[in-house]
């Protein structure tokens, strides 16, 4: 059967709640809908960033030390209102809404340990919005042995089947921080955390120039690449890891203000993204014919070139996933409505060669709506 469902995103960016609806069995079929993307007040992303300090008190789940419980509430209700924008700018009848999947605002990952929060109350969004929910898609991955990250892949592989000829294909995300897909020839899946994405680049921005993201890669197309701060970098243990792996924000610190200029420090981690997904080949079967870029640092030129030089030496070709007719700022969006619906029919969302689960496993909490608005 196929349904309509809505995703929610707010990534590691912070920047705001991408939403996307799509129609789908939960299997091939995808049918993509209309989207809306909704930034976040400067004080509420900041009200976010400080509670990711606040969430390194947390050992169980459950808890919400300091302010988390005052920001799980903001975060829930701000979902609520880009939900009740969505329906009323595009005329959307939510009694078609089969469920929303809800991802949350994550504040806390390590896997380590087997702990992953991620800020956002389903059952309040349910009742808000009146339509049903599925959230904590992450937690039962781990309870078998799983990485809880990512759980984009799935999606990635019903994408591969729309739109390519030639596999393998590499499907890169670069967010806060950067993952991949690998969708193999014969349909074999493996994703991982590749590094930092864009948030390293936004931190040394703001720090240095008090600017929220370096806007295109415009910062820093006018330097040139450390290669002591990016072999600093490229020496973390993380890159020595096999995967499947996944990472916390917070895993790369922010480089030292006092280490470069502005735009040779924007520089060197630009490279350090692209360095980073590129050096991914290590841990993949067969190199791929084809990297597909979505998420926010599709936008940074820099990083963009940098991506297509190191994969050319490989014989592979880097393209924006807009290329392919995919909205490469709400893929992560799409794949939590697809990911709502195979929940609601107990199909996995992770598997062995994504998080590290011991076995396919499906995933998320269903709250039902009390409520008919």
């Amino acid at each position: 059967m196929i349904e309509n469902a809505i995703g929610l995103m707010s990534g590691t960016s912070m920047d705001g709640i991408d939403v996307a609806m799509i129609r789908t069995d939960g299997q091939s079929h995808v049918e993509f809908g209309p989207t809306l993307a909704i930034d976040y007040a400067t004080s509420v992303r900041r009200e976010i960033e400080a509670s990711l300090k606040e969430a390194e008190a947390i050992s169980e789940r459950e808890e919400r030390p300091g302010n988390l419980a005052q920001v799980e509430h903001l975060v829930t209700d701000l979902h609520a209102q880009a939900c009740e924008t969505f329906f009323k700018i595009h005329g959307i009848d939510r009694n078609t809404i089969r469920a929303i999947g809800f991802h949350g605002q994550t504040v806390l990952h390590r896997p380590e340990q087997g702990l992953t929060v991620q800020l956002g109350d389903g059952q309040a969004l349910a009742n808000a919005v009146g339509v049903d929910v599925i959230y904590d898609m992450r937690a039962k991955d781990m309870t078998v042995g799983g990485q809880g990250a990512p759980l984009v892949p799935i999606y990635h592989q019903a994408l591969a089947e729309k739109i390519a000829s030639d596999l393998p294909v590499v499907f890169v995300n670069i967010g806060g921080i950067s993952n991949i897909t690998y969708v193999g020839a014969d349909g074999e899946l493996l994703a991982f955390d590749t590094g930092p994405g864009n948030a390293l680049i936004d931190q040394w921005v703001q720090a240095k120039a008090g600017i929220p993201f370096d806007q295109g890669g415009k910062i820093a197309s006018e330097g040139v690449f450390l290669a002591p701060i990016v072999d600093q970098y490229m020496k973390s243990d993380f890159f020595q890891r096999s995967g499947p792996k996944s990472l916390d924000r917070n895993d790369f610190k922010p480089l030292d203000p006092g280490a470069a200029e502005l735009s040779d420090g924007a520089r060197s981690l630009a490279r350090i993204t692209a360095q980073s997904i590129i050096r991914s080949t290590d841990l993949m079967p067969e190199l791929p014919v084809q990297w597909i870029i979505s998420g926010g640092g599709r936008l940074n030129e820099t990083i963009m070139n940098d991506l297509a030089l190191l994969a050319q030496q490989q014989g592979a070709s880097v393209v924006t996933s807009d290329s392919h007719d995919l909205n490469g700022d709400m893929m992560e969006a799409e794949a939590f409505a697809y990911l709502a619906v195979r929940s609601l029919r107990d199909l996995p969302l992770t598997f062995p060669t994504t998080t590290g689960c011991k076995q396919p496993i499906s995933g998320g909490l269903h709250a039902k709506s009390d409520s008919i608005l």
